[in-house]
């Protein structure tokens, strides 16, 4: 019976392994409308998973799957137009396919209109669309439509059907899922944020508008309490208000625009210009030529309402007054902080992002009433806190450009493309190399100061950053900016050719030539508009000991599952019960992944033998290069 059980248990978790490998995020449901005679309308209405998002129509070449109608027989009727996407798309510029892609989240919905020209007519076809999340893409996915009676053409009689496919196409699920889990990225955007936020706030601690308030907020709760334990909770209670009022920031700009709209606006080209200059006005601020404040009847009033009130409510608008009074030095961080944060799609992203900012901003303030001496442990206001600001300055100057790049991307003004961008981040890091050193005065700056040990490393570390750039004048990929530099085919001039490329892009061809070779295979499903595709192969394939790896001990063999080169016939094939047609090379590779391997999601490595057997488990997307070696190794290992 244990045995029995032990067998039970383990058929069910490899039955619910191989279900997780077959995605669905999106189902769709299909009608037929006559809105007035002589017209019909055939509507795909998708319901599409939180995080996933379905491409809309005529999104042009080169780019990610656009939704599409296709009839295949048509009788007593004519198609009108093209497929229209219907309701709120969301449209925004993607660097990896160096264009602007319109999508769907939450819903989507398209119409094919068709006149009428009898009676009685019927019509045979399907919607074909693209879906991608942060992770993965799915193959371009159809969805059949019929009205009528139809049948089988001549083509798709004489076409190949799937018992007739070589051995090698046989299923391996169950020994694929014998080596456990899919290796693929862990999900840590929230801890991502809030890190980012965590780091914001302790930038912001360091500037002149918070630092030396510090000490005189802690001595004036400490003294104004009749005991400690009074001072302490004072100074706890105005740490958790400056929590609330950075965290309800991060919520009313949620609420105000909504975790879509925030998500279109970061990668709108027009908004993205707008924070360009605001960071360069910003930067001009902190490098001394003019002083940006709120208006000080703001900060007055709230002060003296303070003064006024008791309890609870003054320690609130005290912590507020700070919020006002430091805006100069902390609003360029939130402000670039919110529109990063914003990228994730999530609703509670600013909010987290804030509460990171939040909680380091108020942490000082909750220490030292705590532990009062060391108050005197610190470090004086002066000059240094200028250079906090200086530096910072040239940190927003830098991301300024990144903001500057999305515009040019996207209108396709061409005055920023790689190699330009490269070399203005190599001057801004080697000019802040200099200014570390002593070498370069702002207006504000104290003269004859000696450079600081802490300043020497700060600027070796600049200047040698803006070293390991120069490369990428010529083509390096320079994973450590990738995300970035714009991409790298707008580069003019590479000389970069150690890249990764299939030895083959047929799997039957591919596999005869590894069997008279006597190595290993590299399958690699994967799209012309997948994007963490091509992340994957900059990033990772890219790194030496992988790229060695592949070239050298596999046999790499490329499928693009949205290839639309029709096949010399359609093949006709039988999967989960039911009959289909495969038309494309794109479509007979998706077949091959889901019934061979059971998945369906792109990127999708995994390594064979010469039988085709899986030779450990299959990988996904994670940039780990150290994983994706020892995913490599662990193949050749079984295999030898």
């Amino acid at each position: 019976m244990r045995k029995a059980i032990i067998l039970l248990t383990g058929l069910l978790v490899a039955a619910m392994a191989v279900q997780a490998q077959i995605l669905e995020p999106v189902k769709f449901k299909m009608e037929l409308n006559k809105p007035e005679e002589g017209k019909a309308e055939i509507v795909f209405t998708g319901t599409i998973d939180a995080g996933w998002h379905v491409y809309s129509t005529d999104l042009g070449d080169g780019g990610p799957v656009s939704a599409s109608f296709h009839a295949e027989k048509m009788e007593g009727c004519e198609l009108v137009g093209t497929l229209k996407p219907v309701g709120q798309e969301v449209e925004a510029y993607d660097p990896m396919f160096d264009m602007q892609v319109r999508y769907f989240e939450g819903t989507a919905k398209f119409v094919q209109e068709v006149k009428l020209t009898a009676d009685e007519f019927m019509i045979d076809g399907y919607l074909e669309y693209g879906a991608c999340n942060e992770e993965n893409c799915l193959p371009p996915t159809q969805v059949p439509f019929n009205y009528g009676e139809r049948e089988a053409t001549a083509a798709e009689v004489a076409g190949t059907v799937d018992k007739n496919l070589p051995p090698e196409w046989a299923p391996v699920i169950e020994e694929l899922n014998s080596f456990g889990e899919t290796v693929a990225a862990r999900d840590l955007s929230w801890l991502y944020v809030f890190g980012m936020g965590f780091v914001g706030g302790l930038l912001a601690l360091f500037t002149p508008c918070v630092w030396p308030i510090i000490p005189m907020t802690v001595s004036f709760f400490l003294k104004r309490a009749k005991d400690k334990k009074k001072g302490v909770r004072d100074a706890f209670t105005y740490g958790a208000s400056i929590v609330v009022i950075y965290v309800a920031l991060g919520l009313l700009v949620t609420a105000l625009f909504g975790a879509n709209a925030l998500n279109a606006l970061s990668t709108n080209a027009v908004f993205n210009l707008f924070f360009f200059l605001l960071l360069v006005v910003f930067a001009a601020s902190f490098f001394g030529a003019f002083e940006l404040t709120l208006p000080s009847k703001w900060s007055n009033a709230v002060d003296s309402k303070a003064e006024q009130t008791t309890g609870l409510l003054s320690i609130f608008l005290m912590a507020f007054t700070l919020s006002l009074v430091s805006f100069s030095c902390t609003g360029p961080i939130i402000g670039f902080l919110l529109v990063e944060v914003s990228t994730t799609g999530s609703i509670i992203g600013p909010a987290i992002g804030m509460l990171g900012f939040a909680i380091a901003l108020a942490l000082p303030f909750t220490l030292f009433a705590l532990f009062p001496s060391w108050l005197k442990t610190l470090p004086r206001s002066g000059g240094w806190m200028n250079v906090v600001k200086v530096v910072l300055g040239f940190i927003e100057l830098a991301f300024a450009l990144k903001f500057l790049s999305v515009a040019d991307l996207a209108y396709g003004w061409g005055i920023l493309d790689r190699e330009t961008f490269l070399a203005l981040w190599i001057v801004l890091f080697a000019l802040l190399g200099f200014y570390l050193l002593g070498k370069l005065k702002f207006p504000h700056d104290d003269e004859g100061t000696r450079v600081s040990v802490p300043r020497f490393f700060l600027a070796l570390a600049s200047l040698a950053f803006a070293v390991y750039m120069v490369p990428g004048l010529w083509g390096a990929p320079l994973k450590a900016v990738s995300a970035f530099a714009p991409p790298l085919q707008t580069q003019d001039f590479n000389l970069y050719e150690d890249e990764v490329h299939a030895r083959f892009t047929d799997f039957d061809q591919g596999m005869a030539y590894a069997r008279q070779q006597g190595k290993p295979v590299m399958l690699d499903f994967t799209g012309y508009g997948c994007v963490n595709c091509r992340k994957m192969e900059l990033a990772v394939w890219t790194a030496p000991e992988v790229r060695s790896l592949i070239n050298d001990r596999y046999v790499l063999i490329t499928l693009y599952v949205d290839d639309k080169t029709p096949l010399p016939q359609p093949m006709r094939v039988t999967e989960n019960g039911e009959e289909r047609t495969l038309r494309t090379v794109g479509d007979k590779w998706s077949y091959l992944q889901r019934t061979k391997f059971g998945a369906n999601a792109q990127p999708f490595y995994v390594l064979i033998d010469n039988e085709g057997l899986p030779l450990n488990h299959s990988y996904s997307y994670d940039e780990d290069v150290q994983k994706y070696v020892d995913f490599l190794e662990e193949g050749l290992a079984n295999y030898e």
